[in-house]
């Protein structure tokens, strides 16, 4: 083959490829209201498709060439399904209009059925319509996890080492990230019977985690100057008395902070090589292992597990129901219920039950007081914010499995104590007492932990089908300093919000 044919091959190739996919991305509003519509499906000719993110934002990737029958299909509650041609599809906002039906519609549909029968109906087909048998489910996952200190001091009383003195806890706590993100995001498949507390495999097609290591590195900086300290100050055979109030507690004094420096600098190189290497091997395998269960648990995290903490089907007598609307979802007809607690609950929100078979094909939920609380000689803990959304559809069984699930959950620690260290030595004549740290803290620190689970398909497979898959243990995800709109370029994905997009890591030395 000639030069100039082979280019022409390669050119034909490339072009091919580009023109073979395409992304479609756009942002859902009401007609009327114009907010944005989140958590609607939008399909690509009623097959594979994708979810709104809570901004109404959606990200479509078509991996073949756009032919004149190609269309986005999208669908959401309370909506008009709308089907828009993707031919000449222009990435502009799309408008939904709010969908009506007469009452007689209504009661064509549906038996008048009260509430509290509709709620003994669920109960009774609950184990029927849901699917827990073996299934392969190809998702994409994403946990965002933040930290904000709300309140972060201390105070030095009394020191005795001239060097470690309020100016430096100062300089300490400023270098301390009072805000926090960290984002980890994961494509794959997983295998294994949907039902709880059953083994998984996961294939991890590709997988990201957008942190700032900055911060790891100034604590490790101020570890350095703390131990020179220690050197100049402390001496290797003395021992500390640790006290907070009432707690006390004895450390010995780390000698390998002694000795021969030569020594110790390649004690020290060996020990830290040694450490990394026993680091990056866990990691590797941990973070298959940690990631397979947290996303099982996330899709089992739902009313039909009896001992999961939404408990308002299980326990429907400790809740009040209502009636308080129709609507469509998916060409399915639904009941709108409200319930609340009647006592001590913990949640509230809305159930959207079929009218054919009574099933929960969606539920939004929050609590209505901590989940939690701990409180005691100063050190606190608040469970205080659970809220979520838990989406189903129809597998190739028509029975439904999970199609997606948000959930927020938020957490504050807090601690405010004395604390009183002293280095003590036997060896040393007169007074063991040899110096003396003295003061208070008091930090309060809140944790949120928002987990996104969609599941763009779920084929039933065989217990051999799973058995004879085999993982791919060793494996680690991509780190990223800033978010990058080209990593998963050409994936389907949740489109990430603007805390996401908006993330970038301290540049440090």
């Amino acid at each position: 083959m000639k030069t100039n044919q082979i280019i022409a091959v390669l050119t034909f190739f490339v072009i091919s490829i580009s023109y073979g996919q395409q992304t479609f991305s756009s942002k859902l509003l009401d007609s009327i209201t114009k907010k944005p519509i989140a958590f609607a499906t939008i399909q690509f000719n009623s097959k594979t498709g994708v979810i709104s993110n809570d901004n109404g934002d959606f990200n479509i990737t078509i991996k073949r060439r756009i032919k004149a029958e190609d269309y986005l299909v999208i669908n959401c509650l309370g909506y008009e399904e709308k089907r828009i041609p993707l031919l000449n599809f222009d990435n502009s906002i799309i408008h939904l209009k709010s969908k009506t039906f007469d009452l007689d519609e209504v009661l064509v549909t549906s038996k008048d059925y009260t509430v509290d029968e509709i709620i003994e109906k669920i109960k009774e087909n609950l184990i029927s319509n849901y699917d827990f048998d073996y299934a392969k489910r190809k998702l994409f996952f994403r946990e965002s996890y933040y930290t904000k200190m709300d309140k972060y001091d201390v105070k030095l009383e009394k020191s005795s080492i001239p060097e470690i003195n309020q100016k430096l806890i100062d300089s300490l706590l400023q270098i301390v990230p009072k805000n926090r993100g960290d984002y980890t995001e994961i494509l794959g498949e997983l295998y294994g019977k949907i039902e709880p507390q059953q083994y998984q495999k996961m294939e991890i097609l590709k997988a990201c985690r957008l942190y700032d290591k900055s911060a790891d590195i100034n604590l490790n900086n101020y570890e350095k100057r703390f131990n020179d300290i220690f050197k100049k100050y402390v001496k290797r055979d003395s021992y500390f008395k640790i006290k907070s109030g009432w707690f006390s507690v004895k450390e010995q004094m780390d000698s390998s902070l002694f000795g021969d420096k030569k020594k110790k600098e390649k004690a020290v190189t060996d020990a830290i090589i040694a450490e990394q290497n026993k680091k990056d091997s866990i990691r590797k395998l941990g973070f298959l292992r940690w990631r397979k269960m947290m996303i099982h648990n996330v899709e089992n995290n739902n009313f039909i597990d009896e001992d999961n903490d939404l408990n308002f089907i299980h326990k429907s007598r400790r809740y009040e129901f209502e009636i308080t609307d129709y609507a469509y979802i998916n060409d399915m007809f639904v009941y709108v219920i409200t319930f609340k607690p009647k006592r001590s609950e913990d949640f509230e929100g809305t159930i959207y039950v079929n009218t054919e078979d009574f099933a929960i094909v969606r539920v939004d939920y929050k609590n209505v007081k901590p989940l939690s609380r701990f409180s005691l000689l100063g050190i606190s803990m608040k469970k205080y914010l659970k809220v979520g959304t838990i989406i189903f559809q129809k597998n190739d069984k028509e029975k439904y499995v999970l199609k997606y699930i948000d959930e927020t959950l938020g957490e504050q620690v807090g601690i405010k104590r004395p604390f009183k260290i002293v280095e003590k030595n036997k060896n040393v004549r007169g007074r063991r007492k040899q110096n003396e740290l003295k003061g208070d803290v008091h930090f309060i620190v809140r944790n949120i932990d928002k987990t996104e689970l969609v599941i763009f398909e779920t084929k039933t497979i065989s217990e051999a089908d799973f058995k004879n898959f085999k993982e791919k243990a060793l494996v680690t995800p991509t780190y990223l300093k800033q978010y990058d709109p080209n990593f998963w370029k050409g994936y389907n994905i949740i489109e990430p919000n603007e805390a996401i997009k908006s993330f970038k890591a301290i540049e440090s030395d």
